[in-house]
């Protein structure tokens, strides 16, 4: 039986939502806000930081992305999303984003999801995919035959603390690289070992600090989330769905 060709790994600066709306993705993080729009080569950014709110974001953005045309929004937050809105605030930004209508700000149609699930869709090649971001926090989802599923697994309890304060940012401050990178991977193969994917993607912005991955696991790509911003539209109604509030 002919084994069905593996799935190439989406590029974030070659992807095209599939409905040819222009989208404009925003990947939201605790150090920085970075954007890119469909027919666009090279992404832009600018620092974010504990005191950033959504309406500096959005004031932000719509300044970088003034010479870019785009009719719909993709939006990576850096925290628990449910039906496309926030339900608590970022650990790492400023207050006042549970409750922020998006799409009145940007006045287009918005999809919020997840800043570690848009960066997983983006990395997805078929299966049982577990996503994991060691960056400013601890991201995870899993993407299971397509459907992408965000997780909270740096909050959970761990040790004396979470989950995020081993293997985020304050971790890597605290405890030095070399007992970092070993934190990572106990972390990692324990939850390889739990959830059984057949494939696992560490990314964020501290993969690159890791002397080495742990097994079974290969390197994201952080542009990946501009992919998988893009496939949030792939199969959108011709109206979009997200909406103002008013």
């Amino acid at each position: 039986m002919k084994r069905p060709a593996e799935r190439r790994k989406p590029q974030a600066r070659a992807a095209k939502p599939s409905s040819r709306r222009k989208v404009l993705v925003i990947d939201v993080g605790g150090t920085g806000v970075k954007i890119l729009a469909t027919g666009q080569t090279e992404h832009r950014a600018f620092p974010s930081g504990p005191k950033l709110t959504p309406s500096q974001m959005v004031s932000g953005v719509k300044k970088l992305a003034r010479d870019w045309d785009y009719d719909v929004v993709s939006i990576g937050y850096p925290g628990p999303v449910v039906h496309g809105c926030p339900i608590a605030e970022p650990h790492n930004l400023g207050r006042g984003w549970v409750g922020f209508d998006f799409a009145a700000a940007f006045g287009r149609p918005v999809r919020l999801i997840n800043d570690a699930a848009m960066q997983a869709l983006g990395s997805y090649k078929g299966g049982k995919m577990l996503f994991i971001g060691v960056g400013t926090g601890f991201g995870s989802a899993m993407v299971v035959n397509g459907t992408v599923e965000p997780m909270e697994l740096g909050h959970l309890p761990y040790k004396k603390g979470v989950y995020e304060d081993y293997v985020g940012r304050r971790g890597l401050e605290r405890y030095g690289k070399k007992k970092w990178c070993r934190q990572v991977a106990d972390v990692v193969a324990g939850f390889i070992a739990a959830l059984e994917p057949d494939d696992t993607v560490i990314g964020g912005g501290n993969v690159k600090k890791l002397n080495a991955l742990p097994p079974g696991s290969r390197a994201g790509d952080n542009d990946n989330a501009f992919a998988g911003g893009f496939r949030l539209w792939e199969h959108a109604r011709p109206d979009g769905e997200a909406r103002s509030k008013h």
